[in-house]
């Protein structure tokens, strides 16, 4: 019984891909010291992964962004803008891709992102015109499996495979479907394929993540036909094929007569699918790699669990057919929980890292093979006591939360009155001007504020100073909104290091990591929080800072939380009760936070949650039942106010035609979105729905270092305006300005606050 991985994460045990990337971009280090900090992080995955027992290690599985930006780099698919900067290096043009460009006389918009299924992981989408080309482009699949055949890494090859590819990207233009370039992409893959196996590979993994999803016939045709045709030019090429975060379902019959040597099986989403692929396991010679331990999420493996798995396909199709393997990539996993000294011991133990999933995959095949030893016995054991401890400990029952979750009345889920009135109380009570500008909340976290929070946990600052110095940097950032002229304020969050670690490190049932760090997107990086227990608000979260700041101006200063679903979804979420249970936890503990902001005298309450078109199942089927429970969390969290109190929302980097009414049934009386990269495409879900609230269509793309002009936002608006009641419309960026630098972020902001002061100078003399 042989072990692989699908992939390792690629930041680094201490984030140093992250601190060579930015020290890169800022012009501190040469594009050598980059490459070379590169390869040391892939020659410790690959070592470590060798050491821990695993048998085929994933290449390729490294990027410098993201893996799907690398697909694109590779196979020639570098839109038309980019042009220009074909002489510079291929890393140049990679980065100018993924987060735009502008200098030497060039300004080059990013290419767009939106999230990887439905992880917190983003991807930059690629681009397709009707006449679009590919070529083998770069060289970085082949360089890197050499460097690891030099190491002596028995290595397995990893890309995204060619439909996946092409549905998880976007038509730029009208008049064909993506799908229709696969006879021009094909022949570009085929030709990789072969190149590996002249280097020597044996074995590659494919990556199709879509045959998770609902398929059309004709996408499962061009399935079958795309590996008829690579078996057909690639005969001895062995093939693991690769599909994660739910089952086959009702593609199993095409996955399962495709010409492949290895199906992967995501049992952690999806265990019922084992049942339904050992039915028609007569038919295939093909290997089944069992995903058994869960590379999402942080709990450590049931052994006794996962062994019944094992020995039920065992018995079906014995040891030979049977790979073991994590659900997924462990990209989504932290590093090693070794790196955690602090963590409580009780809760440390019911813990697994990427690392120690790999000696999990290990164990289990030795287990399932049979083998005996002290050390095995010591680990069956060790892991039983775990499971034992962690179902008994007290440290996760609170009765009182319990309780109060059991007493929600059908009446907790809405606001007094309907959006109609609250809008009009509303407007009287602000008398803002038309096109309100404000920003999502945070601006940028300098390297002397983050230095703030490390002095403090070293205990070179008392709470009193550094609270002292928080003080400043927040009446600082309101004196230059006032300057600048933006409506409503923020805070700044400078005292957060997260929106969901801050938060959950005031609530109770959650623990943190110091090093727990998981990928986002580029070089962001996020720790997010264990929910090991029941949720509850033992303290204010944020009335301190919004209140002190709310002193110190005339203006609308809003309160700034994280939603429940946003909570849940960007944190590491117990296993061991319904997520719907736990969200609405969370919700009772926001909706405390939010009336006492209220009570503090905050008239302007925004309530993020960018994760809740992230948590959508992948499978239409599935969609019901969490929408139903996810809108009840918002809800349940926002509407303990009274209607003169303005809640707002926001939301990034989703498409939202599929959902629209039940975003509309949050019913937050203002949501912000990003639009800038989309060219406000995102907002023809909310017209076509004839969306009744107020809206901010994003009109400043924070990803990316560019600064928009003047021309540029307004021409963002015109098109808003065309199609959206001009009277609910804000004006806004498309996310917090937390990673931007404030040289930056001022003018850039300077320049949204004058677009929208010339679009109300030319309302009521022409249309706008």
């Amino acid at each position: 019984m042989q072990t692989h991985n699908l992939g390792y994460p690629r930041i680094g045990s201490q984030r140093e891909l992250k601190k060579a990337c930015e020290s890169y971009w800022a012009g501190k280090i040469s594009q050598n010291e980059l490459l070379e900090a590169a390869r040391k992080i892939r020659e410790q995955n690959w070592q470590t992964q060798q050491t821990a027992g695993i048998g085929w290690v994933p290449v390729n599985d490294f990027s410098f962004y993201d893996q799907v930006l690398d697909m694109s780099l590779l196979l020639g698919a570098i839109p038309e803008r980019y042009q220009p900067l074909q002489e510079k290096s291929n890393l140049d043009l990679y980065f100018a891709m993924a987060r735009g460009y502008q200098q030497e006389g060039l300004d080059l918009k990013a290419m767009e992102m939106t999230k990887w299924f439905d992880t917190n992981y983003h991807y930059i989408v690629p681009e397709f015109t009707k006449n679009q080309t590919f070529r083998l482009f770069g060289s970085k699949i082949f360089d890197e499996f050499a460097e690891a055949q030099q190491l002596g890494i028995q290595a397995k090859p990893v890309l995204i495979g060619a439909v996946s590819y092409l549905l998880l990207g976007k038509e730029k233009e009208e008049g064909f479907h993506k799908l229709d370039l696969i006879d021009k992409l094909l022949p570009v893959y085929i030709q990789i394929l072969q190149k590996l196996q002249a280097q020597g590979a044996t074995w590659v993994q494919i990556d199709e993540p879509y045959l998770a999803m609902d398929l059309t016939d004709r996408e499962r045709q061009v399935f079958s036909e795309v590996y008829t045709e690579i078996r057909k030019q690639v005969p001895d090429l062995k093939i693991v094929l690769a599909n994660y975060f739910d089952c086959y379902g009702d593609n199993l019959t095409t996955a399962l007569q495709l010409p492949v040597d290895a199906l992967h099986l995501d049992l952690v989403r999806c265990p019922s699918q084992l049942d339904d692929v050992l039915a028609h396991a007569h038919l295939s010679t093909q290997i089944l790699s069992l995903g058994v331990v869960d590379g999402r999420n942080i709990w450590k493996n049931d052994f006794e669990q996962s062994l019944q798995i094992i020995q039920k396909a065992v018995a079906k199709i014995g040891k030979q057919r049977v790979w073991l393997a994590p659900s997924c990539s462990l990209l989504h996993s932290p590093n090693d929980l070794d790196f955690e000294q602090k963590l409580n011991p009780e809760i440390k133990q019911w813990l697994a890292f990427a690392k120690q999933k790999l000696s999990e995959v290990v164990t289990l095949a030795q287990l399932a093979n049979g083998e005996n030893s002290p050390a095995l016995e010591k680990a069956l054991q060790e892991n039983r006591q775990a499971h034992q401890n962690r179902r008994s400990s007290p440290l996760i029952h609170n009765p009182k939360v319990k309780e109060r979750l059991s007493a929600v009345q059908e009446s907790d889920f809405s606001r007094k009155s309907p959006f109609a009135v609250r809008q009009r109380l509303q407007k009287e009570r602000f008398k803002l001007p038309l096109f309100p500008t404000t920003t999502i909340g945070s601006f940028p976290q300098t390297t002397d504020v983050r230095q703030l929070r490390a002095r403090l946990k070293k205990g070179e600052l008392t709470q009193a100073q550094y609270e002292a110095e928080i003080e400043k940097a927040i009446i600082e950032a309101i004196r230059w909104q006032e300057e600048v002229g933006i409506d409503v304020l923020v805070h700044g969050e400078f005292e957060r290091n997260d929106m969901v670690e801050y938060f959950g490190e005031l609530l109770d049932g959650f623990a943190f990591t110091e090093n727990g760090w998981v990928q986002s997107y580029g070089s962001r990086c996020v720790k997010p929080p264990i929910i090991f227990g029941d949720v509850a608000r033992s303290q204010d979260l944020s009335v301190r800072w919004s209140s002190f700041a709310q002193k110190h101006t005339q203006k609308l200063m809003k309160g700034m939380l994280t939603g429940p679903v946003t909570i849940l979804q960007w944190s590491f979420v117990r296993n061991d009760q319904p997520r719907r249970d736990t969200a609405f936890q969370i919700a009772l503990a926001i909706r405390d936070e939010v009336v006492a902001l209220e009570q503090a005298g905050i008239k302007v309450i925004q309530i993020d949650e960018p994760a809740i078109r992230e948590g959508l199942p992948l499978r239409r089927k599935d969609w019901a039942d969490y929408l139903e429970w996810a809108v009840k969390a918002f809800r349940l969290s926002a509407s303990g106010v009274a209607d003169q109190t303005q809640i707002h929302t926001h939301m990034c980097y989703s498409e939202f035609n599929d959902i629209i009414e039940h975003i509309a049934a949050m019913d937050a009386d203002v949501i912000t979105i990003e639009t800038s990269r989309s060219e406000m495409e995102l907002l023809e879900a909310f017209v076509d729905f004839k969306y009744p609230n107020e809206i901010g269509p994003g009109v400043y793309d924070i990803h990316s270092p560019r600064v928009p002009s003047v021309a540029e936002i307004k021409h963002l608006l015109h098109k808003a305006a065309e199609v959206l009641p001009i009277e609910n419309i804000w004006v806004n960026p498309d996310c917090g300005l937390k990673t931007r630098r404030w040289e930056e972020t001022k003018v850039a902001l300077q320049n949204m606050v004058q677009a929208a002061r010339e679009l109300r100078e030319e309302v009521g003399v022409e249309k706008v």
